[in-house]
């Protein structure tokens, strides 16, 4: 199909991306989001060898790399230093790695390029419904006003989209219980684990994170996300103890951590979030798709959100160019991304509790049986694809280089 008028809302990875694929196929392409100015919401994220590979396809993948944190190596331990997690990119080959990246360094890279091509962006646009009509979808803001008509609208709007529950044949919405803290401090000098991802747990209970970023839009100082994990009902219980008493146990816990802790001078320099699991039935329903967290949002245990939203963007991207119709190409999006989000979502739902839950039985297995497991080649080969984003399957994975291949037509 070519010179499709198409809404997306939502300026987050998916719809950016999204715009950016399908503007370059030469459709016509509106975006609608509800605040002011354009965003990013979060700290940092890791982006794998899929969420790369995606972002090869526009051109954009060399950008984020210069501006965040190659990332070699996985390391997990209690607080009491048995190793739980050890597993390195260099299981898949010597150049497979993954991105730490600040989402701002994500985000500028797509919008930048987003304000380069001939993209309309609405800003300040609740959108209240996408009502059918004639084989077309409006948009109707908060305000009343009407927008369109669309031959296809993109719900890009997250793991709250308010249209998914209007327009989607949902499975289950459901809250995770346990939620977490994070924030961006900056990287010591001497930092020991300049590209590792470093977690230490307390049980299940408490996981800490710290995650390197690099050093974003040419900063002087390099960055590194910082995430502390909580039940998501004690939340207001940790505020209330004060910041004192929490680096106290950050320190207890990790002395080095207990340093980056000090950064944060309140619990307000912190931001709270918890996650929804979100499973539909079908990703589209007439003239309508969902991409990224409005779709499939799962716990970022595995943190592949970015990734994920990214491989729907193209992957949708590709359908509208292959397919006669937007019926045939809703179809053909559904089947192809319906093994590798299938299995991110029963990985992610099932991995969870063994290090966010109430569960010491859970913990004791993680504790007495992880470790050894990266120790057996074949496992540790299917725990780093796993992480990379490439697992489609219990026994089959995708090809990152493949997807570029395939997609390289695109123009860039």
């Amino acid at each position: 199909m070519e010179g499709c008028n198409i809404a997306i809302i939502g300026a987050g990875t998916a719809g950016l991306a999204s715009a950016l694929y399908l503007a370059r196929d030469g459709h016509r392409i509106t975006i609608f989001e509800q605040f002011d100015t354009p965003k990013p919401v979060g700290a940092g994220l890791m982006l794998q060898p899929t969420g790369l590979a995606c972002l090869a396809v526009l051109g954009l993948d060399k950008t984020v790399i210069a501006n965040s944190r190659i990332i070699n190596r996985i390391d997990g331990r209690t607080i009491r230093g048995r190793r739980v997690l050890d597993i390195g990119y260099d299981a898949l080959g010597a150049n497979a790695f993954g991105l730490g990246v600040h989402r701002a360094t994500l985000f500028g890279a797509l919008y930048n390029a987003v304000q380069s091509e001939d993209i309309k962006l609405l800003t300040s646009t609740m959108v209240r419904d996408t009502p059918l009509k004639h084989e077309a979808r409006s948009i109707v803001g908060a305000n009343g006003a009407y927008h369109g008509p669309f031959d296809c609208i993109i719900d890009a709007s997250g793991a709250r989209s308010h249209l998914r529950s209007l327009h989607a044949d949902v499975r289950y919405v459901k809250p995770y219980p346990y939620g977490a803290v994070w924030g961006v401090c900056n990287e010591p000098t001497d930092w020991p684990w300049p590209d590792i991802l470093a977690q230490r747990f307390d049980a299940a209970r408490h996981m800490l994170g710290i995650l390197p970023l690099g050093q974003r839009n040419g900063a002087e100082t390099s960055q590194m996300a910082f995430f502390w994990s909580l039940p998501a009902n004690s939340y207001d219980t940790w505020r209330d103890n004060g910041i004192d008493a929490w680096h106290a146990q950050v320190a207890a816990y990790w002395p080095e951590a207990g340093a980056l802790a000090q950064q944060f001078p309140s619990p307000d320099a912190m931001t709270f979030a918890t996650y929804p699991d979100v499973v539909l039935k079908q990703l589209y329903s007439e003239r309508m798709v969902f991409l990224g967290d409005a779709a499939h949002s799962t716990s970022p245990q595995l943190g592949q959100g970015a990734n994920l939203a990214l491989a729907d963007a193209l992957t949708f991207a590709k359908a509208v160019r292959t397919a006669e119709s937007f019926e045939a190409a809703l179809m053909m999006f559904a089947r192809d991304r319906k093994a590798h989000l299938r299995f991110y979502q029963v990985a992610s739902r099932y991995l969870t509790p063994f290090f966010q839950s109430d569960s010491r039985l859970a913990a004791g297995l993680r504790d007495a049986s992880f470790g050894p497991m990266t120790m057996v080649p074949y496992i540790q080969r299917e725990m780093v694809r796993s992480l990379a984003g490439v697992k489609n399957g219990i026994f089959t994975s995708l090809d990152p280089g493949d997807w570029h291949e395939r997609y390289a037509g695109m123009r860039v």
